[in-house]
């Protein structure tokens, strides 16, 4: 083989889009009071805290794969595609209850998608921007022509339930997308990157161990060092964060999420810019929470199709990612 010859040469399309959006979240809700039964918290200390006031439970018949794929359904539904039209799945998670199989796989399995290219994706709560990155790559490289990305967490199965400070925050469910080839640019580049001195402030020890954070660390952090993330993808995206419709930073901490919000304003944002602050009623679902958020406010009315979104996810590692694309 001579030094001239190409190999791999890319030939997918030149942009992507989002094609379909679909989430899950579990039937059982538990709000702050039925937390006060078994918790020494309330209402209003929870409320002040994190803003939450209800959050969603799996049972046991609502796994990480089963969550994952009904989103998937609802997003390829969306995007007017048939599960065969699906060559890669992709699962951002963290909460798989064991390493193997893994869940693009099963969630394959459940949607009758046969031998599409899978795996998953452990970038905790920042795994759906980390997907989309992938999975936008991935189109362009020509490697896939429809991907199906999907943020499934089962927390509760990693959460000590006597533990107040991470029980009041977190809960289950599923959000995806559909991302397909497109003719004008609809995903923009990724701002990426990690924290290497706060590895430990999110961890869980061993198998047998709960979620672990220092809180406070992650929320200094947070409030201080997302907010340029997102402005940074903004400016990578070449779009004016005037012309952003939609802020959908992930659903840790409703004052994280007005932090960031206040920041990207200041920054140039509209002053009347849609954030997305689905935490009240869902909690925190780590790599479910942007297109959970997105899901339930396009249904609800206040983000419509063709909505440029500015999404920014960040936790465990700590990792953080953002990247601006239209809303399908």
């Amino acid at each position: 083989m001579s030094a001239d010859t190409v190999i791999g040469q890319l030939t997918g399309p030149q942009f992507t889009r989002i094609t379909g959006l679909g989430s899950y979240r579990p039937e059982r809700v538990v709000t702050n009071a039925d937390l006060e039964q078994i918790l020494d918290t309330n209402d209003e200390w929870i409320r002040s805290r994190v803003g939450i006031a209800e959050r969603h439970f799996a049972g046991d018949h609502e796994s990480v794969a089963m969550m994952g794929a009904e989103a998937g359904r609802l997003a390829i539904a969306d995007a007017g595609l048939q599960p065969s039209d699906i060559d890669t799945v992709l699962v951002a998670t963290c909460t798989l209850p064991s390493q193997m199989p893994h869940a693009s796989t099963q969630v394959a399995a459940r949607l009758g998608i046969v031998a599409p290219g899978s795996f998953d994706i452990n970038a905790a709560c920042a795994g759906f921007c980390y997907g989309l990155a992938v999975a936008s790559s991935l189109i362009r490289a020509g490697d896939a022509q429809h991907v199906l990305l999907v943020g499934a967490e089962k927390l509760t199965d990693w959460i000590d339930p006597t533990d107040r400070a991470n029980a009041i925050i977190f809960g289950d469910g599923a959000g995806a997308v559909v991302v397909s080839g497109s003719e004008t640019p609809e995903i923009g580049p990724v701002s990426w990157g990690c924290s290497i001195d706060n590895t430990e402030t999110i961890h869980i020890k061993d198998r047998n161990s709960f979620v672990y954070q220092e809180g406070q660390t992650v929320f200094r952090w947070a409030t201080s060092a997302i907010a340029p993330v997102a402005i940074d993808a903004a400016a990578k995206a070449g779009v004016s964060l005037a012309d952003i419709d939609v802020l959908a930073p992930h659903q840790a901490n409703l004052r994280i999420v007005d932090s960031i919000a206040k920041k990207v304003i200041a920054a140039g944002a509209h002053p009347d810019l849609v954030v997305i602050r689905d935490i009240v009623t869902t909690g925190n679902t780590s790599s479910g929470s942007i297109p959970i958020g997105l899901d339930r406010a396009r249904a609800a009315g206040e983000v419509k199709s063709g909505d440029l979104v500015l999404a920014v996810g960040y936790g465990a590692g700590l990792t953080y990612g953002s990247q601006v694309f239209r809303l399908p």
